[in-house]
């Protein structure tokens, strides 16, 4: 049938090609076999999203891990990758299952794995896992039921709902005045929001497995539906949007102009530091930009960089203490919570703090830029051929690309992907995708205009 291969979070292929009933029953018997080796007695928590088919591949899993003697407490309808995260954690399960393909395109469907501890498996275990994935699929599939003890059906959103409840100053959202939009982008975290602030404006929060023929990731392309409807309706002081599995989060502010995350982490630590007294490290991703370092040195926090992935920063955030982690790609867990991205959690925090300052999200930015300085990001993903995506890279390690046009490199990072400093504002990086067949072009510079201007010499220089 083919090798089976989890890339930077999970295992993910094209519903009917290689994501089949057969190949996830592969998958599941091995992570069933590693879950038996690993612990006693073990159970497993399993959920999925929005998308096709999500609910039979959720059994098809359950019926593998019951058929190898493993309790399964299964959730009801779909639910979010940081509700299952969560249940891990708060129902005692050895690992947690989440049948999604995250922002993949809406042909995609995947397989996570979730720590006992509430985020991602650890790159090590995942491969102990991918190691043992059978060539074949042996399971008689139809002669399994899940009218057993073994399984019991959990109600994980509520169970996330009542959690959010327990942590955040719900009322001084609703009593600020705030006028907040929400889009889910036909995604898992869909209903939470509507149950826990129902006062908000709702978008794309209806079931719709196409995903409208988009991918369901919350960058600036893909919600030009929200930034429309922030700047007709005229009354918007923040919006939030979460991806296909709502664990990575989009942010707007009044005047419709999209927030990145890189400005988001910043907003965290100002936040959880300054204001709510708290400290640990801020752990972030290779693509993040350097100016979390000078937050964090800032006040006087610990900081640390990594590979990209968030799982990287979740194995750091279970083994110490850590105020923020975050990612680029919209992936930022918090001190107090689970060690996993949550979108709606983070914009939550976004919204209670700018309930308790009583200022606008861009008078909030302004008092990171005054720690950090003013600048702004932009990505591009580049869909070319396999072959020259295969000569940049060999270029790039090979030290070809001494200057992009004007710009000339001062000096290279090479933790993950290759990013090129032209001095202490200006950058540009080149990254493969590990999920996605792209390549990943990043920018910062003090303004958007010359973001996008190193972005397009980047590409007329690469592309050549």
């Amino acid at each position: 049938m083919g090798k089976i291969k989890f890339g930077t979070d999970g295992w993910r292929a094209i519903i009917a090609q290689e994501y089949t009933v057969d190949n996830v029953a592969r998958v599941s018997l091995a992570t069933a076999k590693w879950v038996k080796h690993n612990y006693e007695n073990p159970t497993i928590v399993i959920g999925h999203d929005c998308r096709y088919a999500g609910d039979l591949f959720m059994k098809t899993a359950a019926k593998v891990f019951v058929s190898q003697g493993v309790k399964v407490k299964m959730a009801i309808g779909f639910v979010s990758t940081p509700m299952v995260s969560l249940a891990t954690v708060k129902l005692g399960c050895n690992l947690g299952v989440v049948i999604t393909a995250s922002h993949n395109p809406p042909s995609y469907n995947g397989f996570k794995l979730k720590s006992e501890h509430g985020g991602p498996l650890s790159p090590g275990k995942v491969q102990e896992i991918e190691d043992i994935i059978a060539e074949v699929n042996e399971i008689d599939l139809e002669s399994i039921s899940l009218d057993t003890d073994l399984v019991e059906i959990v109600d994980l959103e509520t169970m996330y709902v009542e959690h959010a409840k327990a942590n955040f100053d719900i009322k001084a959202i609703e009593e600020s005045g705030l006028v907040l939009a929400y889009d889910a982008m036909f995604g898992a975290g869909q209903n939470a929001l509507k149950r826990l602030l129902p006062k908000t404006h709702f978008l794309h929060c209806e079931s719709n497995p196409s995903f409208m023929g988009q991918a369901p990731e919350p960058i600036a392309k893909n919600l030009k539906e929200l930034e429309n409807f922030i700047i007709d309706n005229g009354t918007i002081d923040c919006a939030l949007a979460t991806d296909g599995d709502a664990d990575r989060i989009g942010l707007y502010n009044g005047k419709g102009e999209f927030i990145d995350s890189h400005h988001i982490i910043l907003l965290l630590v100002h936040y959880l530091k300054k204001y709510k007294g708290l400290t640990g490290k801020v752990a972030t991703a290779f693509s993040t930009t350097p100016r979390v370092k000078v937050m964090a040195d800032y006040y006087n926090l610990p900081s640390e960089v990594v590979k990209i992935g968030f799982k990287y920063i979740a194995d750091i955030m279970v083994a110490e203490d850590v105020l923020v982690g975050g990612e680029e790609s919209g992936g930022i867990a918090t001190k107090g919570h689970i060690p996993e991205r949550d979108g709606i959690w983070m914009g939550l925090i976004i919204w209670e703090f700018m309930a308790k300052s009583g200022k606008s999200l861009d008078d909030l930015i302004e008092e990171v830029y005054e720690i950090v300085g003013p600048f702004k990001f932009e990505r591009s993903d580049l869909h070319i051929t396999e072959e020259l995506k295969t000569k940049i890279v060999q270029n790039c390690k090979a030290g070809e690309y001494k200057n992009f046009g004007k710009y000339t490199v001062d000096n290279v990072g090479t933790i993950d992907g290759f990013k090129f400093f032209f001095d202490e504002n200006r950058w540009l990086m080149i990254r493969p995708s590990g999920t996605e067949p792209v390549l990943r072009t990043y920018a910062e510079a003090p303004t958007l205009e010359e973001v996008r201007e190193i972005l397009s010499i980047c590409e007329e220089t690469i592309c050549k």
